[in-house]
């Protein structure tokens, strides 16, 4: 599969503001001072050609996380990169305490500056781990914790990518979002308490491929929502909710689109994106 992510309208322009101002990290990334939330949230990240960067799933996922729902006192973000997803669920007020781990040490020190930043850095802690080990073996105190767990995984899975192997690892963006998708859900598992759910945020076409996998891990999907680009394009993510329960009871949530006839973003989506 060559495409990096399923194509959609949102992306760093319409969510993530950025005033073009570049630093060097210590591990000489270059990094952008940018901000979501209409500027409530700074977030610094790779700058643009440098790696992944944040776009709006990761509030998308925050906000379907904290629907129909009281907030939680603590929440894991795996695989955090920068910290968005957390830093979402914080703005949102979805979660008390989020851990974030994630396995790039530039990634991680970016984490804990985007928390300082805005203020949760006492509210908050950064692992430094990689999820193909055991959770009890990078970050023992959160195993079975958790009251949520949030997961932007990599979207193109090895298998998945059609191209060269040294051609789908050229770039630093596509490398940051191709990966397996297992150790995701095995981490969700070993970090959710016995009542906890989890929630993740995937391409609608491989949406089969996670719920086979959650199954294997003990977690069924309870609810899902569809994501389209616009009302007559098929769906491009899906966000999904699971929890250890019995087999059925899936809940289908009216679609999200993100963009109107207009070509603006729809009223849901602005209203997410700049509260």
């Amino acid at each position: 599969m060559a495409q990096e992510r399923p194509p959609g309208p949102f992306f760093v322009a319409s969510i993530v503001f950025h005033n073009d101002v570049h630093v060097r990290s210590a591990a000489k990334t270059r990094v952008s001072e940018d901000a979501l939330f209409g500027g409530r949230i700074a977030l610094f990240q790779p700058a643009p050609g440098f790696g992944y960067r944040t776009n709006v799933d990761a509030i998308l996922l925050a906000a379907f996380a904290g629907q129909h729902r009281r907030g939680v006192p603590s929440a894991v973000d795996l695989g955090s990169g920068v910290g968005a997803v957390g830093l979402s669920l914080f703005h949102l007020g979805i979660a008390e305490r989020v851990a974030f781990i994630e396995r790039d040490p530039s990634l991680a020190a970016l984490c804990r500056r985007n928390l300082a930043a805005n203020g949760f850095d006492e509210r908050s802690s950064v692992v430094l781990g990689d999820l193909t080990r055991p959770l009890r073996a990078i970050a023992p105190a959160l195993a079975h914790a958790a009251s949520l767990v949030v997961a932007n995984p990599p979207y193109v899975a090895p298998k998945r990518d059609g191209r060269p192997p040294a051609l789908a690892r050229s770039r630093a963006r596509q490398r940051a979002r191709h990966g397996d998708l297992a150790p995701f859900l095995r981490g969700a598992a070993d970090a959710l308490g016995r009542r906890g759910r989890a929630c993740f945020v995937y391409p609608a076409h491989a949406l089969l491929e996670l719920m086979i996998l959650a199954r294997g891990v003990g977690l069924e999907p309870k609810r899902v929502r569809f994501v389209h680009g616009k009302v007559e394009r098929p769906a491009r993510v899906a966000l999904i909710e699971l929890a250890f329960a019995k087999a059925g009871g899936l809940v289908v949530d009216t679609p999200l689109i993100e963009t109107g006839s207009d070509g603006r973003p729809s009223e849901e989506v602005a209203r997410l994106v700049r509260p």
